[in-house]
């Protein structure tokens, strides 16, 4: 690898040259959802392979009626949800609180602002009585900015086994800091993937219409167009692992042949050997022990699970 330009002016550059820099090259799953990521997402959760939403949906949709009872504290609070997305289940929620006359105000909040926006749009044509405001922020930020505009109870949405992302010791470090920015009665519902048959979660990331595949490759045509990169689709796979023992499912693409890629936002070459890995993105699975365990290790208390019928997912309540 050449030396890096000394002035590397974005985040995005920074982050990819640390990760092809490294002995073990990695790339920040955070880099997958520009607009194409976030389309071809969409695409990823409609597949029949790909359990994890449809279980979190039949939660919501059987469900709804208890949830609210769980999290509403008797007077107006707000419900923030963490990495909103497209809030496709979400609106299960939305719709049935509205229906109640529940007294709230939701705050989606999203690194991307182009999902924010359809979100923002689609909301109030579909629900007009709703009190809707974006936050376009980092999940930490977002909600410090929300403490200072509101004392309100929070009740806060962490859906989609998006927990999965970190690692043990990030997840612990990330329910720390929200504990921290959360003040005392404030509620978080937590949506993990379970552990369960092995074939079943590698399906999910490894789909035989190649829409997992797609979405990987996506992030190098984005750092061939916004970082000036020269990335090959045609010299790369996609290849998931699974372990059982950890429940850690890793997404990898693989260097097809022996390769070097410039960028022009680094400066830099960097070199590939033939059947390389470059690892994508961690998606970690839990038994429901663990996930006690690890609310218990981060302050909070566990109020309830709710799981759908096959076992396979859960929404988990906690208290601070």
């Amino acid at each position: 690898m050449n030396s890096p330009s000394s002035d590397i002016s974005t985040q995005f550059a920074q982050d990819v040259h640390e990760g092809l820099s490294a002995p073990q090259k990695f790339l920040s799953s955070r880099y997958f959802y520009d607009a194409a990521g976030d389309r071809i997402f969409q695409q990823i959760m409609a597949m029949p392979e790909y359990y994890l939403t449809k279980c979190e949906y039949e939660i919501f949709d059987h469900q709804k009626g208890e949830i609210l009872d769980a999290i509403n504290p008797g007077s107006k609070f707000d419900l923030v949800e963490l990495g909103a997305g497209d809030g496709y289940k979400t609106k299960l929620l939305l719709d049935h609180f509205l229906e109640k006359a529940a007294d709230f105000e939701y705050f989606p909040v999203d690194i991307s602002g182009d999902v924010l926006k359809v979100l923002k749009d689609d909301l109030t044509h579909r629900f007009p009585n709703l009190r809707v405001t974006t936050l376009n922020y980092e999940y930490f930020e977002a909600l410090e900015r929300l403490n200072e505009l509101d004392d309100s109870p929070k009740v806060i949405l962490f859906l989609g086994s998006n927990i999965g992302n970190f690692k043990p010791s990030r997840a612990r470090e990330f329910f720390d800091k929200l504990h921290h920015v959360m003040r005392p009665g404030d509620k978080l519902l937590s949506g993990i993937d379970l552990k369960k048959d092995p074939h079943t979660i590698l399906r999910a990331y490894n789909d035989p219409a190649g829409i997992t595949r797609s979405f990987n490759l996506n992030l190098l045509r984005r750092m061939n167009r916004e970082l000036g990169a020269n990335f090959v689709m045609d010299d790369w796979d996609h290849f998931p692992t699974y372990d059982p023992f950890t429940g850690e499912c890793r997404s990898y693409l693989m260097s097809c042949k022996k390769q070097e890629v410039h960028i022009e936002a680094t400066g830099a070459n960097y070199s590939f050997r033939d059947s390389e890995p470059v690892h994508m993105e961690i998606s970690r699975k839990y038994r429901l022990d663990e996930i006690e365990d690890l609310a218990r290790n981060s302050g909070f208390e566990v109020q309830k699970h709710f799981t759908d019928s096959k076992k396979y997912f859960v929404d988990s309540l906690w208290e601070k």
